[in-house]
């Protein structure tokens, strides 16, 4: 019979793995990947009128000089190694793909492919579909949630 994964409850304190990233900082990360990934295509790409005419409807599509991108990219890229490296994997832990019984092979695969792979983290993690929701399933398998970031950042 195979074992059933151990939910974060009973994992002792000292039992449970250390995140070299903060959980503020995966909150801020998983409140502007949701920003954007709310971007939607570029319907008319030089409108060539006044953005208050338009009700600044480009504000909303996915232009090349996307600040929210570029923030983003900015931010991960600014990371740690180590940081940057439980980022990853805890997107991977998020997508369901690992348990966190699993963690320390999870985040070796991570640093494994941090060190082979030819893109940047932050493309790499910027082009993972739903990132944010991830990121978020991730933490709460740790017992963490962003509720408190959240409700002083929104």
């Amino acid at each position: 019979m195979p074992k059933t994964p151990k939910t974060v409850e009973e994992f002792s304190p000292d039992e449970l793995p250390p995140l070299a990233i903060s959980t503020e900082k995966v909150c801020f990360i998983i409140v502007k990947a949701r920003e954007f990934d709310a971007k939607d295509v570029v319907t008319e790409p030089d409108a060539g009128s006044n953005p208050s005419d338009d009700n600044m409807i480009s504000v909303l599509e996915d232009h090349g000089d996307d600040p929210v991108e570029e923030e983003l990219t900015t931010f991960i890229s600014g990371l740690s190694e180590d940081e940057q490296i439980d980022l990853v994997a805890l997107a991977w832990l998020g997508r369901d793909d690992n348990t966190l019984d699993d963690w320390a092979e999870l985040r070796e695969e991570a640093a494994n492919a941090h060190r082979t792979q030819t893109e940047h983290t932050a493309n790499y993690l910027l082009g993972m579909p739903l990132l944010g929701d991830h990121l978020e399933e991730g933490l709460s398998l740790f017992g963490l949630s962003c509720d408190s970031f959240e409700a002083d950042h929104l």
